[in-house]
């Protein structure tokens, strides 16, 4: 069900909440945390609803969309609330900030907050410089960012390295978890020799493929380059190299000298996976900020 409630008040938003609860039947005791979605004008947040509802069926939330129209328009707040079949396994409650109340987004928000449990702000189009310290982050103890929504995947990286504080991560990063498990495991594999330098070749405005890059720096230490091209991975080492590559099935393919090609069917992850993945843990994440730091030592001298 969606109840449009135009030109209304927090308070009015905050009763019709609750008279719905009562007349259908809808809790919130099993609501585990709140998931503030913060889109400014013009950003799809549609989109973004839908992959939330996939998302909470693992993560029942309240979630509240922030949406920012024109500041030029007459200053008002146009709510909507959708329960049951229209909100997955949650309850949305979307608010529509104009005028000068668009600048004033965490105000409207603190009413709705569940109490007693974890926040989570998302920001599905562009983020703050620093999340931390936007008014609608402070709110949060995680800080969900999504990098591949920049035409500059090295500098907005930079940012996030740059204004990084626990409880900051990126979809990007929750992408290429697939890959970083396969690779694990596959050094997990004899021969168990040191890698020597690797090479890891992708789009060239890719975050993931830059976020995998600076990972393998930060974790084994050794020189890393970057080029542009089709995704593959290579580990060199004395016996010779480790390939990780897709063929043309989709299908990862893991290629070691000596042994038969290790073949493993991985699902290009939409964002609803990778936001579910992101709300199952919600402690800090302290590779994702040593990978952000081994980015920068990524030799990219190959580079378009």
């Amino acid at each position: 069900m969606i109840l449009d409630l135009p030109d209304t008040s927090t308070q009015d938003v905050s009763k019709k909440l609750v008279r719905l609860r009562e007349s259908g039947g809808a809790v919130t005791l099993g609501r585990v945390l709140t998931l503030i979605i913060s889109a400014e004008e013009g950003e799809p947040t549609e989109s973004a609803i839908e992959a939330t509802n996939a998302a909470s069926r693992e993560h029942p939330c309240r979630v509240i969309v922030v949406a920012r129209g024109p500041r030029a328009e007459r200053t008002r707040l146009d709510a909507q609330i959708r329960v049951g079949g229209d909100a997955g396994a949650s309850e949305v409650v979307v608010l529509r900030l104009f005028g000068e109340l668009a600048d004033h987004g965490a105000s409207v928000i603190v009413p709705f907050l569940l109490p007693d449990t974890p926040v989570v702000a998302w920001w599905p189009g562009a983020a703050p410089a620093v999340p931390s310290a936007d008014k609608v982050g402070a709110l949060a103890t995680r800080r969900i960012t999504d990098a591949t929504a920049s035409d500059d995947s090295v500098a907005v990286l930079a940012r996030r390295r740059d204004g990084f504080a626990p409880g900051d991560s990126d979809l990007a990063w929750s992408r290429i978890t697939p890959w970083r498990a396969l690779l694990a495991s596959a050094l997990d594999q004899p021969p168990f020799e040191p890698i020597t330098s690797a090479v890891v070749t992708g789009p060239s405005n890719s975050p993931g493929i830059d976020l995998l890059a600076g990972w393998l720096r930060a974790q084994l230490g050794v020189p890393v380059r970057r080029r542009a091209g089709s995704f593959e991975v290579q580990l060199d080492r004395a016996s010779g190299p480790l390939r990780l590559e897709f063929d043309q099935n989709s299908t990862a393919v893991l290629v070691r000298p000596g042994q038969p090609d290790g073949r493993v069917a991985i699902r290009r992850r939409d964002v609803a996976d990778c936001l579910a993945e992101e709300l199952r843990r919600l402690d800090d994440d302290d590779i994702y900020y040593t990978a952000l730091g081994g980015v920068s030592d990524v030799d990219r001298s190959e580079m378009p």
